[in-house]
């Protein structure tokens, strides 16, 4: 079926995206402005919950209005009248062009937007109605503060507010306008496929393709930039920017998807994986922690040291730790105890206004003053907190390092380029994750050069070093211990919840002998790297433009499932029907949502050239990996009673993202703490029951 009328002339080389025609600007409704003439509009019920706004502004200010009606009779309140009248008609015919673009916006489906083509004429109306909503915002603030109004102070007041109202959604939206705003328009089409091979100084449509490519980087940085704006800004900033630039640029040019589109795959995704959790799993994928490995494999040891530096890497966050694990009584315990002078057998850098941050460290970790040598709560990006400690109970000099917690801490994770790191006498040519690098070779400077470690083994000759760190913590603390492993050869690491694009092939397995991650559960940032994104963004454009339900049904009946549970949803797709060779060949629908592949997609099916490596390799886990996983448990987010299971997996496990409810939660650092203690404490109630048996054979034998 025809999906718009013939697109513009593009290079031989190119293909016209499903929506490619008339080079306007028009502005999907959940968010994003692309230039493209006939809009698919896939925004049913993102425009759905623009339609709850105005609807209740009406109705609070005819409910205003109806209050105050016999109070115009005053100097000025003929003025106050009308503006309240002229805002209810405008009100409602910006309610009645968002009505009916959600029930144009209902048709059809995600892949097929015939059924929506009258939505364009839709849309411009109600931008129309964005001019006058912005003169009389203006009319009204002139009227409320005209001296020569006299009216009640309620009815100026009530018609203040909603002036203010007015200019409040009037600034985000623009806001919002400038944030999405795309200028590349249709021009995103020209995007050519790393196979083909031009001279860009000499073609014309390569260097269309240079422009193109450069203008939607500088608009990722405006972006960024923007989100950005309440931090201050220097040359680190700026090249971080650009390179979180370019990768949202690589990741998000070769579709033609709407948050909304991916809302509704990442359901199916979840639907279709609960589906397939039945099967059974191949006996080499996963290691089986049973009875008889307890002894050979160590991992019972492992749990309880894991549970136990869990406590510092998750103190390493800070008072936001401790008064999100105990939200009623933290304040009054760190206003007790933390407001004293800050103690000077620590070295403290770094901002900690009434000592929050330490006192808490305290709490969680159940040290005393003398037992810090180091603390550091400077942050910018590469430059995150840490503290070094001295832990009596187990002997070791702790290094613990803070995960994501600040806007410089996402530009630190989302610096994902990689470079090298060549370490003498070991291996060569490693590949690892650009910014958590800069990262750990800020604190091994400070280690090292600032004498820190060599302060910590004069006090403690006999400690062992140990380096913990959750999220973007076990990251820097993974690479950490790499830099060190050569002077300390003892050293170990716990690495909880490190990202997934961390450390090349080479990298990983040399860290398999010194380093011990832990994911829990469908962890999302254990199993983030680009490849793995590009594989999501490749199953989300397949199963979306595949299915035949409108997407309103599909979000609504998603919602129920994620919320209630039940049975997951049978939707009818253009694969039901194929044979199996037909199911790897991409279908219609699913090529016209791809503008073309980028160099990871080509990466994913082997596609890469000799010669042009794809710019973000496969990144791996560091060390050996527990996987911990729930056992008998509800599915839901309300679930309570879990019991957890423990076993050693490999990287090949975490190689696709798992789409669940719990993907965010299973990364929370007080849910992978609590796992650790419940695992940690079983296995003590275990030893216990043995040992109990133990004696009572042993009696009955001398009894008998």
């Amino acid at each position: 079926a025809e999906r718009s009328p013939p697109p513009l002339p593009l290079p031989p080389t190119s293909r016209a995206p499903h929506n490619a025609s008339v080079p306007l600007l028009c502005w999907h409704w959940d968010g994003s402005l692309v230039a493209r003439g006939l809009l698919s509009a896939r925004f049913s019920l993102p425009a759905t919950s623009f339609l709850i706004l105005p609807s209740r502004r009406w109705i609070g200010i005819l409910v205003l209005y109806a209050v105050h009606k016999g109070q115009f009779n005053c100097p000025g309140g003929g003025l106050l009248h009308s503006y309240l009248l002229v805002l209810l008609v405008l009100l409602a015919a910006i309610i009645c062009a968002l009505s009916a673009l959600v029930y144009v916006s209902m048709q059809g489906t995600i892949s097929n937007p015939g059924p929506r083509k009258s939505l364009p004429k839709l849309l411009y109306t109600r931008l129309l109605l964005y001019f006058p909503e912005f003169i009389w915002a203006i009319v009204g603030a002139v009227w409320v503060s005209d001296s020569s109004v006299h009216c009640e102070k309620t009815v100026i007041n009530a018609i203040l507010g909603t002036v203010i109202a007015s200019w409040v959604i009037i600034i985000f939206t623009i806001i919002g306008v400038l944030i999405v705003f795309d200028p590349l328009g249709g021009k995103k089409t020209f995007y050519l496929t790393d196979g083909v091979h031009r001279n860009l100084e000499s073609s014309q449509s390569g260097q269309l393709l240079f422009n193109v490519k450069n203008t939607a980087t500088r608009v990722w940085e405006k972006r960024i930039r923007l989100m950005c704006c309440c931090i201050v800004q220097d040359d680190d900033h700026r090249v971080a920017f650009t390179s979180i630039a370019e990768l949202f640029r690589n990741y998000f040019s070769d579709t033609d998807l709407v948050p909304s589109d991916i809302a509704a795959g990442l359901i199916l995704l979840h639907q279709e994986q609960d589906k397939m959790e039945s099967c059974p799993k191949e006996p080499e994928e996963v290691l089986c922690h049973s009875p008889s490995s307890l002894v050979t494999d160590g991992l019972d040891f492992e749990l309880e040291n894991a549970a136990h530096y869990m406590l510092f890497a998750a103190a390493a966050y800070g008072w936001p730790y401790y008064v999100y694990t105990n939200p009623f009584t933290a304040l009054c315990k760190l206003n007790g105890d933390c407001c004293g002078s800050r103690p000077t057998d620590s070295d403290i850098t770094g901002s900690d206004r009434h000592n929050f941050h330490f006192g808490s460290i305290l709490k969680i970790t159940g040290l005393q003053y003398r037992d810090f040598i180091h603390i550091s709560f400077h942050n910018k990006i590469y430059e995150i907190p840490f503290f070094v400690a001295l832990d009596h109970k187990k002997e070791a000099i702790v290094v613990a390092v803070r995960g994501t917690l600040s806007f410089e801490d996402i530009l630190t994770d989302l610096s994902a380029d990689c470079e090298d790191l060549t370490l003498e006498d070991v291996l060569e040519n490693g590949f690892v994750h650009k910014g958590i690098t800069q990262a750990a070779n800020y604190i091994y400077q400070k280690l090292i050069n600032d004498g820190i470690l060599n302060q910590a083994f004069t006090i403690a000759p006999e400690y062992k070093l140990v380096i913990v760190g959750h999220s973007l913590g076990g990251g820097t603390a993974s690479i950490l211990a790499i830099m060190l492993r050569n002077s300390f050869p003892t050293l170990k690491c716990y690495a909880f919840s490190p990202p997934g694009g961390l450390l090349s092939k080479t990298l990983a397995d040399y860290t398999k002998h010194f380093i011990v991650s832990v994911i829990l559960g469908k962890d999302l940032v254990a199993r983030l790297s680009m490849p793995n994104m590009e594989d999501l963004k490749r199953r989300i454009v397949r199963i979306v433009a595949n299915c035949n339900r409108p997407k309103y049904q599909i979000l609504l009946r998603g919602c129920w499932y994620e919320v209630f549970g039940g049975d997951p949803d049978n939707f009818p797709t253009e694969l039901d029907g194929r044979n199996q060779d037909a199911l790897t060949q991409p279908l219609l629908a699913e090529e016209s949502l791809m503008v073309h592949r980028s160099p990871s997609y080509n990466a994913l099916d082997g596609e890469s050239h000799l010669h042009s490596p794809p710019q973000y390799p496969h990144l791996y886990l560091p060390g050996k990996i527990i996987h911990i996983v729930e056992e008998c448990s509800s599915k839901r987010l309300c679930s309570s009673d879990i019991k957890y299971t423990a076993s050693w997996s490999n990287e090949t496990v975490f190689s696709s993202i798992l789409i669940s409810p719990k993907m965010i939660t299973d990364h929370m650092p007080d849910v992978v703490l609590n796992a650790l203690n419940s695992l940690s404490q079983e296995h003590g109630s275990c030893i216990s029951c043995l040992s109990g048996l133990v004696s009572a054979v042993i009696s009955s034998n001398v009894d008998g």
